[in-house]
């Protein structure tokens, strides 16, 4: 786990990097003195106390480009400024840090964020169990492997259903309940003659879903249901609006 400081105080710094080691002694620890250094650094960190108030580009700002490149961070700002903590929204953040503040707040907000980290840890190795599914199907007189994970989307068509994957377009004989079923929970129905997953979902409204390539049909009396499905896809895979 790497639990990384960015302040440009160097104070500051030290003083969090020493309520760090002792309260985690195995953790990775990076600190970097600007947010120019962080965002040139390889080492992603699983967990970032970010300040706001810093020369060059201040906190929000190196949030934003962080976001760009890392939408899976955990991110707490620590500041001595009250006035960003809607922004801090904007960019996904986890906590908002207010100094001056005592060991046991420091304590709670860093052992929720580690909580969190490890929770993310625990999803992720479900969803590569997920993630490795695979389909056999006939087609074109073939027997076919087909990745799940690849599947952006399904539609049936004159009693064909057709997978639209990332590389290619393959039909074949066969019911889209069966598909749903084989499929799990990273795919939605919305509409009978579609299924769509929801790791390809670029955006929707209450009669369509626009995915990486192509688009669905939503059915009026999915929509609802849809939106609550979408959102405990993101809830699990640790997503957020900062990530769509």
């Amino acid at each position: 786990m790497r639990i990384a400081v960015c302040d440009d105080e160097k104070e500051i710094r030290n003083m969090l990097a020493e309520k760090i080691e002792r309260l985690y002694p195995e953790a990775d620890l990076l600190l970097y003195q600007s947010g120019e250094e962080l965002l040139l650094t390889d080492a992603e960190p699983d967990i970032l106390l970010l300040d706001i108030q810093m020369s060059g580009k201040n906190g929000m700002e190196t949030a934003r480009e962080l976001r760009r490149k890392n939408k899976y961070t955990i991110l707490i700002f620590v500041t001595a400024l009250e006035d960003f903590v809607f922004q801090a929204f904007d960019v996904g953040a986890f906590h908002y840090l207010v100094k001056p503040f005592g060991d046991n707040k420091f304590e709670e907000v860093l052992g929720n964020a580690i909580r969190e980290f490890e929770e993310r840890k625990s999803r992720n190795a479900d969803d590569f169990d997920q993630g490795n599914k695979n389909l056999m199907i006939m087609s074109g007189g073939k027997h076919v492997t087909v990745h799940l994970a690849e599947v952006i989307y399904a539609e049936v068509f004159d009693r064909k259903v057709i997978l639209h994957t990332t590389h290619e377009d393959i039909e074949y004989y066969g019911k889209m309940k069966d598909l749903h079923e084989k499929a799990g929970e990273d795919f939605y129905r919305p509409h009978r003659a579609y299924l769509v997953n929801f790791n390809f979902i670029r955006k929707y409204d209450a009669t369509t879903i626009y995915l990486q390539k192509g688009q669905a049909l939503m059915a009026k009396q999915n929509y609802r249901d849809f939106v609550k499905s979408y959102l405990r896809y993101n809830q699990r895979k640790g997503k957020s609006r900062w990530n769509s």
